[in-house]
């Protein structure tokens, strides 16, 4: 298994548009062959951060997400 774990601290003034971008990503994300969980966290003490957690089966699969458009 390969995990990616992504720490985003995000302008406050940008949130909304990130939340919505990133929620995009995950339900494209969790759709791939290989991905085994894409979770987005957000801070309950600083809305403006956000925690990526994604798992894949294999290197492949985790290099397969990079390349996609999303």
């Amino acid at each position: 298994m390969i995990v990616t774990v992504v720490n985003v601290f995000v302008k406050e003034e940008n949130i909304q548009e990130f939340i919505a971008a990133t929620i995009e990503n995950h339900n494209a994300s969790v759709l791939e062959p290989g991905n085994l969980r894409f979770d987005v966290l957000q801070n309950s003490e600083d809305a403006a951060r956000f925690t990526l957690y994604e798992a894949y089966e294999s290197i492949e699969a985790a290099k397969a997400h990079k390349e996609t458009a999303h």
